[in-house]
C-alpha cells in the first residue's frame, strides 16, 4: 500500500477515534477516544469512562482493546491497529506492548504523560518482547482542540 493510501486509511480510521472522545466528551470525561482495526474493520472501540465508573483503568486504549480481544476471541491482537486521539499513558502503551498491537496511531501529544514517544517510548523499547509500529499527529489538531475545550470549559 502506498505511503499516501496508509495515510488516509489513518485519517478515516483517526476520524471515528474522534466521534468516540467526542462521546466521552458529551458525559463529562476527558474527551480521548479509540478504535481498533483488523483487516479494515472496527473490532474494538472505547472512550475514557473513568469517571462514569469509577475506575482509573477505564481509560479509552484499554476499553478499545479489551473489546477488540472480546470480538476476536484472543489476548493477542497481532494483526491489529490501535487508532487513539492522544498519546497513550505509561498504563496503556503497557497494555498495547502485552497485547502485541502491530501498529499505534495517534493523534495529539501528552506532554503531562505520554508513553509513546514524549516522556516515555514503551511501544518501542527494545527491552521488552514485543515493539510497536508507532505513528504519531495523526488528526492532530482536531484532537488537540477536543482536549484544549474540555479543559477550558472546567476552569
Amino acid at each position: 500500500m502506498s505511503l499516501s493510501k496508509l495515510m488516509e486509511k489513518d485519517r478515516r480510521w483517526m476520524k471515528k477515534a474522534l466521534r468516540e472522545a467526542e462521546r466521552a466528551h458529551r458525559i463529562g470525561e476527558v474527551p480521548v477516544g479509540a478504535v481498533v482495526v483488523y483487516q479494515d474493520s472496527l473490532v474494538g472501540r472505547g472512550h475514557n469512562q473513568v469517571e462514569q465508573l469509577t475506575d482509573p483503568t477505564a481509560h479509552a486504549e484499554m476499553i478499545a482493546i479489551t473489546a477488540a480481544c472480546d470480538t476476536l476471541g484472543t489476548k493477542q491482537l497481532t494483526d491489529c491497529t490501535l487508532y487513539v486521539t492522544l498519546e497513550p499513558c505509561p498504563m496503556c502503551a503497557g497494555a498495547i506492548v502485552w497485547s502485541r498491537i502491530k501498529r499505534l496511531v495517534f493523534g495529539a501529544f501528552d506532554e503531562k504523560a505520554g508513553a509513546a514517544s514524549t516522556l516515555y517510548n514503551i511501544p518501542r523499547d527494545k527491552r521488552l518482547n514485543h515493539q510497536v509500529e508507532v505513528v504519531s499527529g495523526v488528526e492532530e489538531e482536531q484532537a488537540a482542540d477536543l482536549l484544549r475545550d474540555f479543559f477550558r470549559k472546567r476552569r
